[in-house]
């Protein structure tokens, strides 16, 4: 900031002289300017900034202290604004990222739903048919993730018969689905 008599203008600025308000804009701009440019990461941002950073300055022009340096009270001015600058775009941000995410995840929720939902109403219909011996192993394995021994103890019968019920069961289970293909097959794909 060039020295010219900045009193004089800051007290016609406060009488309401938008001149004089245009010779403080010009006296301080490059200063203030390269300021913002090195404080603000978001370079689109900066002439909101430097608007925010003139019209605080011209709002509160009457609060100047003439004891202090103009430079540092107009300096700590536009501190103040790029920071609440930055907790808005931070806030922004946030909300944003938020928003995107609750998107994403909705989106993602109810497509699982409906998959969810078919192929379990498959499933439910396929395993219905199987014997009620086979369908308690399936149920207890695979939908409440029960090991062998955890599920021979509760049906209270041998590891050996509930690996042997396992094994029909989804043996069943490949005749019944279309998608679910034998061991067979399986190792022919392979080979």
């Amino acid at each position: 900031m060039k020295d010219i008599s900045i009193e004089h203008w800051i007290e016609r600025m406060k009488e309401g002289d938008s001149s004089a308000f245009q010779v403080i804009y010009d006296w301080s701009f490059p200063e203030v300017y390269r300021s913002v440019v090195f404080l603000m990461t978001e370079k689109n941002e900066i002439e909101d900034v430097m608007n925010e950073i003139y019209f605080q300055l011209w709002r509160s022009i009457d609060n100047y202290d003439a004891n202090r340096p103009f430079r540092f009270w107009m300096h700590g001015i536009a501190l103040k604004q790029i920071q609440k600058w930055r907790t808005k775009s931070w806030r922004r941000f946030r909300i944003f990222e938020k928003k995107k995410l609750l998107e994403r995840e909705e989106h993602m929720f109810s497509d699982r739903r409906i998959l969810e939902a078919e192929t379990h109403q498959e499933m439910l219909t396929m395993v219905h048919q199987l014997s009620y011996k086979l369908r308690a192993v399936v149920i207890l394995r695979y939908y409440h993730e029960y090991t062998f021994d955890e599920i021979a103890e509760l049906l209270d019968i041998p590891v050996g018969t509930v690996k042997s019920r396992h094994h029909a069961a989804l043996g069943k289970l490949r005749e019944l689905s279309p998608y679910l293909e034998s061991e067979k097959e399986q190792e022919l794909y392979v080979h």
